[in-house]
C-alpha cells in the first residue's frame, strides 16, 4: 500500500507551474456520499482532491460541481441531475453511484437500466466525448466496524456483482474506469481508512482514489 501511495505521490510530485493564460478546466462529479465525502472535510473528499492535484500538474481545474447527496441511489441521483437544471458541458466528468441500491437490496437488473441511463447523460455532460468520464467503482461497506453485525460475504458478493454491471457498461460504452473498491477493503487492516462514523471512507483513503484517478483525467484532457 506504501508502495502505491508513493508511486501515486511521484507521479503527480512535479509541481508545474498552473498555466493561467488556459482556459478554466470544469469538472463534474455526479454521485452519492462517497462523492460528496460525507464525514470528511470539503476539502479531503475525492472530487476535490483530485482538481488539486491537476492543478499542481499546470491544469487550471475550476472547483468541481459536485451533485451528490449522501444516500442517494441511482433513481434519486437522476432526480438530483433533473433538479440541477444542467445546460452546460463539461471538460471531465465523474460517476460513482450504487452503493445504496444495494444496500436497500434494489435489484440488480433495474440498477443497470438506471445507471445506463445517468452514464448516457453524463457522456452528454461531457460533450459527447466517452474518454472525458471516469466511472469509479463502488467501495465494499462491508469491511467497515459499521458491519460488524451484518453479513460481510454476501455484501462483498453484491458489490462485486454491481460493479460487474456499471464496469460492463462503462466497457460498452468506452468510457474509462477504476476500481477503487481494493482499497476501500484495505480498511480491514488499517482503521484510518475510514471516517469517524465507522462506515464512510477517511480523507486517507479519499486521498489515494484521487492519486489513482488524477493521471486518468489528465490523460482525457491531453
Amino acid at each position: 500500500m506504501l508502495g502505491l501511495m508513493l508511486f501515486c505521490c511521484t507521479f503527480f510530485g512535479s509541481n508545474k507551474i498552473l498555466d493561467t493564460t488556459m482556459a478554466p478546466i470544469t469538472y463534474l462529479a455526479l454521485g452519492d456520499s462517497y462523492t460528496v465525502g460525507e464525514q470528511v472535510a470539503y476539502s479531503e473528499c475525492f472530487p476535490v482532491q483530485t482538481a488539486a492535484l491537476l492543478r499542481q500538474q499546470g491544469d487550471p481545474v475550476e472547483a468541481p460541481q459536485i451533485i451528490a447527496t449522501t444516500g442517494w441511489t441511482t433513481g434519486e441521483l437522476a432526480a438530483g441531475i433533473e433538479a440541477a437544471h444542467i445546460t452546460q458541458t463539461y471538460d471531465i466528468v465523474t460517476l460513482l453511484i450504487g452503493v445504496n441500491n444495494q444496500y436497500r437490496g434494489y435489484a440488480l437488473s433495474a440498477y443497470e437500466t438506471e445507471f445506463t441511463a445517468l452514464l448516457q447523460q453524463a457522456i452528454a455532460f461531457a460533450g459527447n466525448r466517452p474518454s472525458h468520464i471516469v466511472v469509479l467503482s463502488i467501495p465494499d461497506w462491508g469491511v467497515t466496524p459499521f458491519a460488524a453485525d451484518r453479513d460481510r460475504e454476501k455484501i462483498a458478493r453484491e458489490i462485486d456483482a454491481f460493479n460487474a454491471a456499471n464496469k460492463a457498461i462503462a466497457q460498452r460504452m468506452q468510457v474509462p474506469y477504476l476500481d477503487i473498491t481494493g482499497f476501500t477493503r484495505e480498511a480491514v487492516h488499517d482503521k484510518e481508512l475510514v471516517a469517524g462514523d465507522g462506515l464512510h471512507p477517511s480523507g486517507k483513503d479519499y486521498g489515494r482514489w484521487a492519486a489513482a484517478l488524477a493521471p486518468l483525467l489528465q490523460h482525457a484532457l491531453h
